[in-house]
């Protein structure tokens, strides 16, 4: 079965139910409604990146270095990159990253298909514009249990990549409080690893070089991801 790679699409119901693998066999296709919900006051969340998976693939560990596809969209918003991994993971099935930032109090609805499995997951990674390398995340969710017509709910915890120290100056940072920079291949944090983050200072509570303010700041979950299994 070749993996499906969807990059740059939203709102698309797509009408592929079926396929076939490589003896021409026709294999059953699962067809998922995704829709991310930004529940933060002023942090836009950049376009969502979605994985199809079976459980023996993970996008992050706490506690385990970011990988390089990690780091770009914990920096700088892009999951081309963390696509690019899943595509040559023998357990991803499907990749997908949306086509437009989800902002403060909006959703993002989006469409995508795997093979039907019992080890069915989906990973969902976006970044909070508005830090240096903080990312809000559901990983590994079991989908399995889904029939059509059947949701579920799961809250999503911000994360620090780990890849970046969290100074929220202007020039780190890429979202529209800062227009900064994003993506920088030197990795300059003092855990260097994946941790839950500990959300930002703001100028407001002693940082004089913060970019932000109180309303930047965000509570956990940071974002809610429900899933519907549409065919």
């Amino acid at each position: 079965m070749k993996k499906r790679w969807i990059p740059m699409l939203a709102l698309l119901a797509l009408p592929l139910l079926s396929g076939c693998n490589d003896d021409d066999t026709p294999v059953a296709m699962a067809t998922y409604e995704v829709k991310v919900f930004n529940l933060t006051e002023a942090q836009p969340m950049s376009p969502p990146t979605l994985l199809l998976h079976g459980a023996a693939y993970t996008a992050w560990s706490v506690g385990t270095a970011a990988t390089v596809g990690l780091e770009n969209l914990a920096e700088g918003g892009s999951g081309a990159v963390l696509m690019m991994e899943g595509n040559a993971d023998p357990a991803v099935s499907t990749t997908f990253m949306a086509s437009a930032v989800v902002g403060p109090g909006a959703s993002g609805t989006y469409s995508v298909t795997m093979p039907v499995s019992s080890d069915a997951r989906l990973t969902v990674a976006t970044m909070l514009v508005n830090t240096n390398d903080g990312f809000a995340g559901v990983m590994g969710k079991d989908l399995s249990g889904l029939a059509v017509g059947d949701s579920l709910m799961a809250a999503a915890r911000v994360y620090d990549a780990g890849t970046e120290a969290n100074t929220e100056t202007a020039a780190t940072m890429p979202g529209p409080a800062a227009g900064g920079e994003g993506f920088n291949a030197v990795r300059d944090s003092n855990t260097s690893a994946v941790s839950l983050h500990g959300g930002v200072v703001t100028s407001q509570d002693g940082l004089a070089t913060s970019a932000l303010n109180s309303l930047h700041r965000f509570d956990n979950p940071a974002m809610r991801v429900v899933v519907t299994r549409t065919s």
